[in-house]
């Protein structure tokens, strides 16, 4: 059976359905620190496939890793929507209120490589009134970092970046916990917001890529199922995770799925590289459409073309 990490966030909610109604048996490994650490799995060969967010994979994909393969590869679209990305520091920060206070801050991140620290450079680059650069906490997963921003715990960080719809509920006014956030700003990606990438293993291995075939053909029409029974996903995400009826309502106005998740637009990579190249997180590379075919063997022709 194929080992699919996922992150157990409202995101997930079509492979749930994928499982209930049309017979996903794959094994799922819930990864709740993200991209970075799901690079880290594909590396050390404990999964096979893995859906997670643009920039950490176009990112993981980018980076030398001691001479040796990135260890993976993109095979498909998961989100076609882009991410909408919450700035928070702790709610009890009354020197932290606007980006401008953010000039040389202490970023809380999961871990280097992942979303939320690819997103930061993003951020220094596209704000003009960041002048200083930031220095880095890695933290792991979501609750440490609100632990952090609230100096709750013994590693503190000024803010950091997060999913804006995980943010809504530690932001409400009736959150009374300790870890109490507060948003300061927000910022959405340019592309496609998740993708699907494989092993390398499964791709040179002709039961298993065809094991890989029929999951994401399932995972397709748990999308679909997820299109037509939005009253179902609301209650899926409002009593299984940690979302309210009302956010998961209107996130299900932002989100939008791939129709079939096999396919993936070349401006999604492009355009990912473009930026984080700006944003000095990839090294430089000569040609665009020559890297995009690196990272996308299974659906570019080999000369490029």
């Amino acid at each position: 059976e194929l080992r699919i990490a996922y992150v157990p966030e409202h995101f997930s909610t079509p492979l749930y359905f994928a499982q209930a109604h049309f017979g996903l048996s794959s094994t799922f490994i819930p990864y709740p620190n993200g991209t970075g650490a799901m690079i880290q799995a594909l590396r050390s060969k404990d999964i096979d496939l893995a859906i997670g967010l643009t920039e950490g994979w176009v990112a993981g994909l980018g980076t030398k890793q001691n001479g040796k393969g990135s260890g993976y590869k993109i095979v498909g679209t998961y989100v076609e929507s882009p991410l909408c990305w919450a700035i928070v520091s702790g709610a009890n920060r009354d020197e932290i209120s606007t980006l401008d206070d953010l000039n040389g801050a202490s970023c809380g991140i999961s871990r280097y490589g992942s979303g939320s620290h690819i997103m930061s450079s993003v951020l220094l680059n596209k704000t003009s009134s960041l002048k200083k650069e930031f220095s880095y906490v890695p933290l792991e997963n979501f609750a440490r970092l609100r632990g952090g921003v609230a100096k709750i715990t013994e590693v503190h960080a000024d803010f950091f970046m997060w999913e804006t719809f995980t943010c809504s509920r530690y932001c409400s006014e009736d959150y009374k916990g300790e870890d109490k956030i507060k948003k300061i700003g927000e910022i959405s990606t340019p592309w496609a917001s998740w993708l699907i990438v494989v092993s390398d293993d499964v791709l040179a291995d002709s039961n298993k890529r065809k094991e890989m075939e029929e999951a994401l053909d399932k995972i397709t029409k748990g999308v679909q199922y997820f299109n037509s029974h939005h009253d179902e996903a609301v209650d899926y995400i409002s009593t299984k995770l940690d979302y309210s009826r009302e956010d998961a309502q209107e996130w299900l106005k932002t989100v939008r799925f791939a129709e079939n998740v096999k396919e993936l637009s070349r401006e999604t990579i492009t355009k990912t590289i473009e930026t984080l190249r700006t944003a000095g997180v990839l090294e430089r590379a000569e040609d665009l459409h020559k890297e995009a075919v690196r990272m996308c063997p299974t659906l570019y022709p080999r000369d490029g073309h």
